[in-house]
């Protein structure tokens, strides 16, 4: 029996965060990290981490709208990492780690805008987070994918990544896998 699996295209700083979070959602059936938003074709981690590129780092989270919805996936995102700050978040400084969320349709687009309406009655500061299209996603290299799971004793994953695995899992419970 098939799915009809949507997906959601979000940028909050560093992929690696975002993957380890969305891989322990409920719901969600494959997380890919990658690039989107940027101006050249295939482009490479050492090109987009020169800020040249345009892109952000992305994930796509592949989810069943039957067990989570757009909306839960971006109350999760408003969540993990830090949506005031432009073009960057924690160490992480460049245009490659803003906030963004690369919508897939208008319906998507309609749920971003009011989420982040929303979300914004959290926060004392603007909410930055940029709100586009999804043109064209690019897979990042194998070695970023699954990086958390298979590096967690490395020290961004033990220092970064970690503990925003751990604030999902104890804000969000009932969404934890």
């Amino acid at each position: 029996m098939s799915k009809n699996y949507e997906k959601a295209t979000l940028g909050g700083g560093c992929f690696w965060c975002l993957e380890a979070v969305f891989e322990n959602v409920k719901g969600v059936e494959d997380v890919v990290s990658g690039y989107a938003g940027g101006h050249i074709n295939n482009p490479t981690y050492e090109a987009v981490c020169s800020g040249t590129t345009g892109h952000a780092e992305v994930v796509q989270i592949t989810y069943d709208p039957t067990i989570i919805s757009f909306k839960d996936i971006l109350e999760i995102f408003w969540k993990i990492h830090d949506p005031t700050t432009l073009n960057r978040q924690g160490a992480d400084v460049g245009t490659q780690y803003r906030s963004v969320i690369f919508y897939h349709d208008e319906k998507q687009k309609e749920i971003a805008e009011e989420s982040k309406a929303e979300a914004q009655k959290n926060f004392t500061s603007p909410i930055v987070t940029e709100i586009s299209p999804l043109q064209t996603f690019w897979k990042a290299e194998d070695y970023h994918q699954d990086y958390f799971k298979n590096n967690p004793n490395q020290g961004y994953c033990q220092v970064v990544v970690a503990p925003k695995v751990e604030k999902f899992q104890k804000t969000f419970k009932e969404l934890v896998k």
